[in-house]
Parts: structure tokens; C-alpha cells; sequence
């Protein structure tokens, strides 16, 4: 491991009481993937990934085993894996899922969320509106405003599938919140959605949730574009 892989090492992640090794080693890698300490293209392999964390090669094994089978590692010809890289043709199939649970989401947190978890939704985007000027900030608190709404569905099964396509839309390098106009666009689009919820429109929530998902997709492939033509810059990463 090389890069952000030696920052990693600096400190070994904690092992959870109620968790094996191999859960252990799931979690951490899983965790590392998402949180952009491993670059996509970069190789790992489980001699070093185990000397991180102070464990044996096995654990690390069967970790690797299965977050390749949820898409974030790809499995290498040498003796370990290299994390996934997002295709442009990939990106728009997972915008796509991503549209159709992200629209399901909202209609039924309209039609499940509590007076509480509707309150919260909109401290959170009050959050969110006093970020204007912090787009590495705000791709924290746009998760979390996304993360309420799910919670509100009341759905674990939707909730497991929205999970996975994050996981994957985490592989993402740099956050949309850079461009001219996408940060107005996203608080505008959230405070209609939560508007849609707490007047308990579920249509209403389902399409403008919709709609915010093409446009953020529309924002994304206008960031490759521009990254495809300019050099790359690692110090914002992903966004809605």
C-alpha cells in the first residue's frame, strides 16, 4: 500500500468487542474505501492491509472476499485486489438506481416520518444553508440529510439497497459542490423535498427526489468533463 494507504497506518483502527477479525477487517477497509484514504486504481495487498492492522492474512482474506462482492474492490492477477474504479457507463446505471430508491425514499418518509425526525431533517438543512462556503463540509452534511430521509422511510430493505449504491457513488474522487451554482441548486432542492415530507405529499416528495438525483447526476458528468481537461485536484472529494 503506498499514498493514503501510509496515512492509514498511522493509527490502527480499534477491534469492536462484539466483532470477529474478519468483521474487523470488513469494517475497516469498507470504511477506508468510503472515506477516500484509498485512491481508486490503487493496489492492495493483504500482507500489507494485515501488517496495518496488526492481524493475521486470513481475516484480511475474507474481508477482501466480500467487499469485492459489493463492487468497491476488484480482484488483481497478483496476490491481492485493487480498489474499483467508476466507468462513465457504470455512473449513469448507478444514478439510475439511485433515482428510483432515492424517489422511494422521500414518498414513504412522507408518509412515515415523526414530528421529530421531520424537525431534524430541517435543522440539518439549516446546517447545510450556513455551509454556503464549505463544499468539503457540506458533502458531510448532505449525507446526513440524505441518511434522515432514509431512516424516516421505515424500510430496512431500502434502506440495505441505498446503502449499496452510496457505497459505490463513495468511490467517487471529487465533490460537485465545487461548481458555479450546484451548492444553491442542492439547499433548493432539499428544502422542497423536506417541504414535500413534512406536508405528507408523498407523489410530491417521490418526484422532487427524483429530479434531484438527475440534476446531481447532470452535475457529476459536467465534473468529468471539466476533470478530464484540466489536472485532477484531491482536495475536495465527492458530493451529492
Amino acid at each position: 500500500m503506498t499514498g493514503s494507504a501510509n496515512s492509514a497506518r498511522q493509527g490502527r483502527p480499534v477491534q469492536k468487542l462484539t466483532e470477529s477479525l474478519g468483521e474487523f477487517a470488513y469494517r475497516v477497509m469498507r470504511d477506508a474505501i468510503r472515506a477516500g484514504r484509498f485512491q481508486p486504481g490503487q493496489h492492495l495487498r493483504e500482507a500489507d492491509v494485515a501488517e496495518w492492522l496488526q492481524i493475521s492474512r486470513t481475516p484480511v482474506r475474507e474481508a477482501f472476499h466480500r467487499i469485492v462482492s459489493e463492487g468497491l474492490l476488484t480482484i488483481g492477477p497478483w496476490n491481492g485486489v485493487m480498489v474499483s474504479e467508476l466507468e462513465t457507463g457504470q455512473l449513469v446505471q448507478l444514478y439510475a438506481v439511485r433515482e428510483v430508491l432515492e424517489g422511494a425514499a422521500a414518498a414513504s418518509a412522507a408518509r412515515h416520518a415523526t414530528k421529530t425526525e421531520i424537525e431534524r431533517m430541517f435543522k440539518i438543512a439549516q446546517v447545510e444553508a450556513a455551509h454556503k462556503k464549505a463544499p468539503g463540509k457540506l458533502v458531510t452534511i448532505n449525507g446526513e440529510l440524505h441518511s434522515a430521509i432514509y431512516t424516516a422511510a421505515r424500510n430496512p430493505y431500502l434502506l440495505q439497497s441505498i446503502s449499496s449504491v452510496v457505497d459505490a457513488l463513495g468511490l467517487l474522487r471529487h465533490s460537485t459542490f465545487v461548481l458555479p451554482g450546484s451548492i444553491e441548486l442542492a439547499h433548493r432542492e432539499h428544502m422542497d423535498i423536506l417541504r414535500a415530507i413534512r406536508n405528507g405529499n408523498a407523489s410530491v416528495a417521490e418526484r422532487l427526489a427524483r429530479e434531484h438525483i438527475r440534476n446531481a447526476l447532470k452535475m457529476r458528468q459536467q465534473l468529468h468533463a471539466l476533470r478530464t481537461k484540466e489536472p485532477a485536484s484531491d482536495d475536495r472529494k465527492r458530493g451529492s
